[in-house]
């Protein structure tokens, strides 16, 4: 059994894991403090080559998608898709956002609007919900999805076309990767930033559960109940892991993508629907037209607090996430075409998400129009909360509530299998490290490592701590990917 496993991988990334395990829970008390101020740290420094670098990674796909080098096959000319184009996309869809977009969908609209650091002072209702719109647009849509492009174009160029195991330390040659330790140095910092982003997203909807669950007067809010939540969605997530990609992963994904259609919908139908159709039209109109400037503000003149809670954050978030989805993309991806799979990865998702945010941003805006304060005040003092305030003025609001849960399930669940499965591939040994499923000690104990380490986080710090953790491992894995970005070019043009 234990043949199947890269030990040195394995074995480090564990210590690493584990030391920041003990030592948070010894530290309680001062663990809030200090993720705050690494957060703010690594944001006032970093800032700028963060969005350098998302920026750089898009221009790059537009160049790979429609360059000369779009033809080509991943796997080789005579490579076949192994799933259909609906699977495909409902797996990259549920992979690729998870619990995040139902957490944040409604708030950050809102929070945006609401926020005096945005608007100027007398600005109308319509400049500051469309700029709210925009900038919700901007951490959802092209450039995190680039991220995930890139990434995931690296891990099945090398893989399949290089065959070359899944692993990051493939897109690279020369003394460092000569060198074994070289080599696993490179496996573990994707490991790492893989573990923490996932656990960022697992505490982020096992805070939303339990804020859900509370605000309909089922459980009690408290920490304990967030940590059972985890333990159970943990367990769900093992079993599907445990499965397998082409039973578990496939039908909750599809499952997944059902049950968001039909909540979407009804949003859209019972709610203010002219509105959300104007404000739609006029958003992605108005969000094209400045991605520009609106993609390469730093707030450089200005206190950078709001730009480190959510611009930074949420680019680092997605790089942080990058290897985890990059190589689950890539695992499901053979047969297809360069420009097939950057257009499906970057265009399809990113259209999706502007529909989704959309329709309900624009109808969460449409409440604060028409009762002012109303919504942002209650998400202002509890942001995992704001689903299910603003699902309580529309009608059969209680089977709305109980909807929303079960999707925010299965985006847990399909963040956590996933994880596990790519986070095993990345610690298998290399003639494990295949198309073929990783290990099932390996799916196992990494299943329950993301459980154990968001339990951690929301212990030493709530939802900040998570942020921290997702800054500090997607800073340097951001760095790491645009070299693999340059050598992916490099052996493109051999």
């Amino acid at each position: 059994m234990f043949t199947k496993i890269a030990p040195k991988r394995f074995l480090f990334s564990l210590f690493l894991i584990s030391a920041f395990i003990g030592i948070t829970l010894l530290n309680l008390n001062e663990a809030d403090k200090l993720f705050a101020e690494i957060q703010k740290y690594i944001s006032d420094s970093l800032g700028w080559l963060i969005i350098l670098l998302a920026n750089g990674f898009l221009v790059f796909v537009i160049y790979l998608a429609f360059g000369k080098h779009q033809n080509l096959v991943l796997g080789g000319p005579d490579a076949k898709p192994e799933f259909s184009n609906i699977n495909w996309v409902a797996m990259l869809f549920s992979a690729g956002l998870g619990v995040g977009l139902l957490f944040y969908g409604v708030a950050e609209p809102v929070m945006h609007f609401s926020s005096d650091a945005l608007h100027a002072e007398g600005a109308s209702f319509s400049d500051k919900a469309n700029r709210s719109m925009n900038l919700a647009y901007l951490h959802w849509g092209f450039h995190g999805w680039a991220i995930y492009g890139i990434v995931g174009l690296c891990f099945a160029y090398f893989t399949y076309n290089k065959n070359l195991p899944f692993r990051v330390s493939s897109f690279f040659s020369g003394p460092l990767t000569k060198n074994i330790w070289g080599r696993v140095s490179l496996d573990v910092i994707a490991i790492i930033a893989t573990i923490f982003g996932i656990a960022t997203s697992l505490g982020l909807g096992a805070n939303q559960i339990n804020s859900g669950l509370g605000y309909m007067e089922v459980l009690e809010e408290n920490f304990m109940s967030t940590v059972g939540i985890v333990i159970v969605i943990t367990l769900m997530g093992l079993i599907s892991v445990v499965l397998g990609l082409k039973v578990g992963i496939k039908i909750l994904s599809q499952m997944n993508i059902i049950l968001c259609i039909i909540f979407l919908s009804f949003i859209f139908f019972t709610g203010p629907t002219s509105f959300i159709l104007d404000g739609l039209l006029q958003n992605i109109g108005s969000y094209i037209q400045n991605l520009l400037s609106l993609s390469t503000n730093t707030q450089g003149y200005l206190d950078s607090s709001w730009q480190n809670g959510w611009t930074l954050y949420y680019y680092s978030w997605w790089f942080a996430w990058s290897p985890f989805v990059g190589l689950f993309i890539a695992r499901i991806s053979y047969g297809r075409s360069i420009k097939e799979f950057l257009i499906g990865v970057v265009l399809i998702p990113s259209s999706i998400v502007f529909l989704w945010m959309g329709v309900f941003g624009n109808a969460a805006l449409h409440q604060e129009f028409i009762e002012p304060n109303s919504l942002s005040t209650a998400i202002n003092n509890n942001i995992a909360v704001s689903l299910f305030v603003f699902l309580e003025q529309f009608p059969f609001s209680q089977f709305i509530m109980g909807l929303a849960i079960v999707i925010i399930l299965t985006f847990f669940v399909t963040s956590s299998d996933s994880g596990a499965l790519v986070t095993s591939m990345l610690t298998a040994a290399k003639k494990e490290n295949t198309k073929d499923e990783p290990p099932m000690i390996l799916r196992v104990i990494w299943a329950i490592s993301l459980g154990v380490i968001a339990i951690v986080l929301l212990a030493g710090g709530g939802i900040g701590a998570l942020q921290t953790s997702v800054i500090v491992t997607g800073v340097p894995f951001a760095i790491l990917v645009s070299f693999a970005a340059r050598s992916l070019l490099k052996n493109l043009n051999q």
